[in-house]
């Protein structure tokens, strides 16, 4: 059904419809702050692909009502709407009645996974993402047979012969694959890394999960970067995943759980603040006072947790940034920087990293078009809802190519890991770059080679 007002939409109350169980479901009072004026409807990423009003905030606050108010079931044609949400937050950015949608959506997500079956091959994939990904150890073990598919030539094989199609699921989880270092695998940082100037500031470090293993070159470059601003570095080792996979898929137990592990971790270290640098993570660190907001003895401690918690760009242009850069570059180099949906969205960041990307000598910085539009990641929405996600990507990428930039500079595994597959997709190999390792470089002298 695509209609233009959702008020059209029959409705009958009927006491038989199965709603909301009595766990936290969406408040009433969030949802009639909605006027339903439609601003949301162009920045919403699945309306703008899939074009149907049950799959726009607008449609999805309607059905949450009509659920509420026993005027529509929460069944498999409801619960479709509310899963094809990618939960990139552009309409919180945008709506001018102020209506907070990612606390309406954060609610609605544990009611569909209590209440509604899945079927046997959704549970598989579902259990493979929950149980593997948020566990560095587990994810850990299968690297060296990752690293082997690739080196021994059988990932270009299956590519090539199209072997996964038949499971697009499967097939979009091998699609992002990135390039496996076995030297990340049990890799430890020391608890306390000293300041290479004058200490300032005690901070800590979140090394994420998938972050840790396929991505550590960015833990390692931010850490310099901290290292070389006054700041003493500590790195609990009982840390694991944030909780963002699970939370923003509605896994509230596992969500609860990793968050008290975090919290837990940072206990008793005495430091000024906890950084993070991939921002669907950080966005979910600073979330931990709604996650455990039903956990009398965590609630405190997620409050003071929270109250600490800061995105690595911003803790970094908010302080005294003191160590000297140089050009990373013989000539100018063009470079254009992709605004992650829950760093610009869920966390207000978007100036920040702009104005340390600028201080990098000889950088000319391009805005790409569509900048705060979802590149169709969203955490693991680019696994569970392949096809939305792909034309998002193709989208968010010919963007970017067409500010005829060198480099894209990404604050989030997830996004790198899509934008550089359609990338390729678009015959580009184009370098996608962290921001802090485009700063580590530039405080190191390191040049970068393009050939």
């Amino acid at each position: 059904m695509n209609v233009s007002n959702p008020s059209q939409i029959p409705v009958t109350k009927d006491k038989n419809l199965k709603g909301f169980d009595y766990k936290n479901p969406p408040s009433q009072e969030l949802i009639d702050q909605c006027v339903h004026c439609g601003f949301c409807l162009s920045t919403c990423p699945s309306y703008r692909i899939i074009g149907k009003e049950m799959d726009s905030p607008r449609g999805r606050i309607y059905l949450m009502d009509a659920i509420n108010k026993g005027e529509a079931s929460l069944n498999q044609a409801t619960a479709q709407h509310f899963d094809s949400c990618l939960g990139c937050l552009a309409c919180v950015s945008t709506c001018p009645s102020g209506v907070q949608y990612d606390q309406l959506i954060a609610k609605t997500r544990p009611q569909v996974e209590r209440n509604q079956p899945r079927n046997p091959w959704e549970k598989f994939i579902r259990f493979i993402i929950f149980n593997l990904f948020p566990y560095p150890k587990r994810l850990g073990f299968f690297l060296p047979l990752l690293w082997l598919y690739q080196i021994s030539g059988l990932q270009t094989l299956v590519r090539k012969i199209k072997l996964l199609k038949p499971f697009p699921r499967i097939e979009a989880m091998e699609s992002i694959l990135p390039k496996i270092s076995l030297k990340t695998i049990n890799k430890k940082y020391p608890y306390t890394i000293p300041s290479q100037t004058e200490k300032k500031y005690r901070v800590g470090v979140v090394l994420g999960c998938v972050q840790r293993l396929f991505f550590d070159s960015v833990n390692e470059s931010t850490v310099r970067v901290l290292t070389a601003n006054g700041c003493e570095v500590v790195i609990p080792p009982s840390q694991g995943c944030c909780a963002a996979l699970p939370a923003h898929q509605g896994q509230e137990n596992q969500a609860q759980a990793l968050a008290r592990q975090m919290i837990d971790s940072f206990a008793n270290t005495d430091v000024d603040y906890i950084i993070i640098n991939a921002a669907g993570c950080g966005h979910t660190l600073k979330e931990y006072a709604h996650i455990l907001a039903d956990d009398p003895q965590y609630l405190p401690k997620a409050e003071e947790f929270v109250s600490k918690v800061r995105d690595v760009q911003e803790f970094l242009a908010e302080i005294d940034f003191t160590a000297p850069l140089s050009a990373i570059t013989e000539d100018k180099l063009t470079l254009v920087y992709q605004d992650a949906c829950h760093l610009l969205h869920g966390q207000k960041i978007s100036l920040q990293p702009r104005k340390l990307l600028n201080l990098i000598p000889n950088i000319d910085l391009k805005e790409p078009l569509d900048a705060a539009l979802c590149c169709g990641s969203a955490g693991v929405y680019n696994m569970l809802q392949p096809d939305v996600a792909d034309e998002l990507g193709e989208q968010k990428v010919r963007n970017l190519l067409n500010t005829g930039a060198k480099i894209i500079a990404s604050p989030n595994p997830g996004c790198s890991l899509q934008i550089t597959k359609h990338l390729a997709k678009q015959g580009h190999n184009m370098a996608v770059i962290h921001p802090m390792e485009l700063l580590d470089k530039s405080i190191r002298g390191e040049k970068i080679n393009f050939r």
